[in-house]
């Protein structure tokens, strides 16, 4: 029976990700359906702290962005990238990011990856070096930045065992920071110069080639709304640092269990939404965003299905789990005995699977947990989850080959032979690499 359920679910991720938007949420209603009603499985249950959490920081982030927070910090990116064109293969990269850590989601690399272009064609570079080390450093980014959904997911469910914000990072920012750079090298010298590859020249000579339009300079109102919510949304941040750091700042409070009173302290994900909620009730009356703009802006509508996405797949995983928890931990237990670090495979190979580092975490993670792994390992092993590049469908991998007019950046005549696969597997081994020798040496 076990085999009947792994078929199901797996064909559930796979009928999902092939829809993509929230199709992997809604589809896993089905397999829900099918596991409870058909199978009897227990019902599991979604991680609701987690989602709870998320939904709060894409609330914040949204009403930053609809301040024009999100823009300022495209703004600030670009001028950074413009100063240095020809070191474009390593700065832009390394402040996609910067960029990503800070506000949480890759997709800001909308804005940054046709500018990225233009930049290198410019300066006589080839685009795909710098586009394709962008797209995978955006990844890098998003799971060393503390208010991603993947990190807030992976704090929710490792804070059982102690495991704070501030220890998370101190392993997982150097550790993608440095693979990166490393990732930046390995494209250094990948393919053709510009100057003479024939695709381009043929697209230059066919006048395919458009320069970018220049953006309108915003005004000193919108400037300084953009300025003072981001300002106000970098404080939320330092705010949730530091209440990690310093756990005896969260506040205790007394309520009555079976009618004794009994004393507790706010939990870091109660917390942590408590802060985000109020910073984006702040940023919306001292900088008027518009709640329009907010619901309908980008962030939030990635973050929506994000949502739908973590809840659905995540309580079929728990369903999964929970109707099969004995024979999944003896079996995984046994594959990977001796060698722990091999959990991190079935990370990377699930998220090519769910298209989703948060979905990833949420649905494996746990696992790991009942396994007894040790959560320093667990830390060590978060990268992994960074492995959908190796199928070239995810959004940002398909706006990056298209923004690149000039043809470098493609898919390859055998699907993974595409311009990101080199730079994606030589970053994330060594950001799982880095962060198990930190891990051990600290």
């Amino acid at each position: 029976m076990l085999w009947i359920e792994l078929i199901i679910f797996l064909a559930i991720i796979i009928i999902g990700a092939r829809i993509g938007g929230i199709a992997m949420g809604t589809i896993a209603g089905i397999g829900l359906v099918i596991f409870i009603f058909a199978f009897r499985l227990p019902v599991g249950s979604p991680p609701i702290i987690v989602l709870g959490m998320i939904l709060a920081v894409i609330t914040a982030l949204s009403t930053m962005e609809a301040a024009g927070g999100l823009d300022y910090l495209v703004g600030v990116a670009e001028k950074i990238m413009r100063k240095h064109p020809q070191h474009i293969t390593f700065v832009a990269p390394l402040v996609t990011y910067i960029l990503v850590l800070a506000a949480g989601t890759q997709h800001v690399i909308y804005a940054l990856l046709p500018v990225i272009a233009e930049i290198s064609r410019k300066s006589g570079i080839r685009p795909e070096r710098p586009i394709a080390m962008t797209d995978i450093a955006a990844m890098q980014g998003l799971v060393a930045s503390p208010i991603s959904a993947a990190t807030v997911a992976m704090l929710g469910i490792l804070s059982v065992m102690g495991v704070s914000l501030p220890r998370m990072m101190m392993v997982i920012i150097p550790s993608t920071l440095i693979a990166v750079i490393i990732g930046s090298f390995s494209v250094y010298r990948k393919g053709k110069e510009l100057a003479d590859d024939p695709i381009y020249q043929q697209r230059l000579k066919d006048g395919k080639i458009k320069d970018l339009a220049s953006s309108e300079e915003p005004t000193k109102a919108s400037l300084r709304k953009a300025k003072g919510s981001t300002m106000m949304f970098f404080l939320a941040i330092i705010m949730v640092v530091i209440i990690g750091i310093f756990p005896e700042i969260r506040p205790t409070y007394q309520w009555m269990v079976d009618g004794q009173l009994t004393e507790d302290q706010i939990g870091m994900g109660p917390a942590i939404m408590v802060i985000m909620l109020a910073i984006a009730g702040f940023i919306m009356i001292i900088f008027k965003a518009d709640a329009g703009k907010a619901v309908g802006g980008s962030i939030m509508k990635s973050g929506i299905v994000a949502l739908i996405s973590i809840l659905g797949i995540s309580w079929l995983g728990s369903s999964f789990f929970e109707g099969n928890r004995i024979l999944i931990i003896d079996s995984i237990s046994n594959a990977i005995e001796g060698y722990q670090w091999v959990f991190g495979f079935g990370l990377f190979t699930l998220s090519i699977m769910l298209f989703s580092q948060a979905a990833t975490v949420v649905t494996l993670m746990p696992v790991g947990l009942a396994l007894g792994l040790d959560a320093e390992l667990l830390i060590a092993l978060y990268p992994a989850v960074n492995g959908f590049f190796v199928l070239p469908t995810y959004g940002t991998i398909l706006a990056a080959i298209s923004f690149d007019q000039t043809g470098t950046t493609k898919i390859g005549n055998r699907l993974v032979n595409h311009s990101f696969m080199l730079p994606g597997l030589i970053t994330t081994f060594s950001a799982v690499v880095i962060a198990l020798l930190i891990t051990y040496l600290t």
